[in-house]
């Protein structure tokens, strides 16, 4: 059998929220390389294939992107069924694309096997439609964090102009995102949404305005959390405590 590997994405946590394919995938692997995110019940869809942990954690020690590409194309040598397992959805803040142009380099097929990315289950866990009728006809996901070599991206304009904006890896830049939607035109009362752990039995979330924003940089969050912005959490805002008393 020709060698092949599947990106799969896991999705935003809960291990029952992966695909029926990515599960049947998972079953039949020899090999599977995995995230940091990835919940370890998970893993144990595959117990019969090796398991090598390539995970990226912020400020903590991470296997390197290079190194990365070249473990799964020499998995990929040495197994038939090499699975690449990436949380939320591969093609969505990934780096899947580095990923797939090594495995192309290499001659090595691949197949992509979507999963549910972080803001659609903040969304279903907060029960707040992205794009509530009356209020967002368009949803913008975006990221702030500029990765070590990377020009900086106007990130900015876009998210003024969404009805709707999902922020990826935002939280721990959150005095700096603050200052830069507030510098942009953006209003100071503006609702906000933080999700953490979004789709897990320990998520948590915060309703809070751009004004308040900055502090949420200095809370001890425990897990991956993510940034939703837009009136369609107008409603929430007004439901909540302060964001401190919650986080207590």
């Amino acid at each position: 059998m020709a060698p092949k590997v599947w990106l799969i994405g896991a999705g935003p946590g809960a291990a029952d929220l992966i695909t029926v394919r990515g599960m049947r995938l998972l079953q039949e692997a020899d090999c599977v390389l995995y995230d940091a995110l990835v919940q370890p019940e998970m893993l144990t869809y595959c117990p019969q294939a090796e398991l090598i942990d390539v995970g990226k954690r912020c400020d903590l020690a991470s296997t390197q992107q290079a190194f990365i590409n070249k473990m799964l194309v020499d998995a990929a040598r040495k197994h038939s069924r090499v699975v690449r397992l990436k949380g939320g959805d591969p093609l969505l803040f990934g780096r899947a694309q580095e990923e797939l142009r090594a495995l192309n380099a290499a001659g090595i097929a691949y197949e992509i096997v979507p999963g549910i990315t972080a803001a659609l289950a903040a969304s279903a866990d907060a029960g707040v439609s992205l794009t509530s009728r009356g209020l967002a006809r368009n949803v913008l996901f975006a990221t702030a964090r500029v990765g070590h070599g990377e020009d900086p991206s106007d990130w900015v304009r876009p998210v003024l102009a969404a009805d709707t904006s999902v922020l990826y890896m935002g939280v721990k830049q959150a005095a700096e995102v603050a200052a830069a939607l507030l510098a942009g035109g953006m209003h100071a009362d503006t609702p906000l949404l933080i999700v953490e752990n979004a789709s897990l039995p320990s998520k948590r979330e915060w309703p809070l305005t751009l004004a308040e924003l900055p502090q949420a940089a200095n809370w001890q969050l425990q897990g991956p959390a993510i940034l939703l912005i837009g009136e369609v959490y107008r409603a929430k805002l007004a439901l909540a405590a302060t964001p401190q008393a919650k986080l207590a």
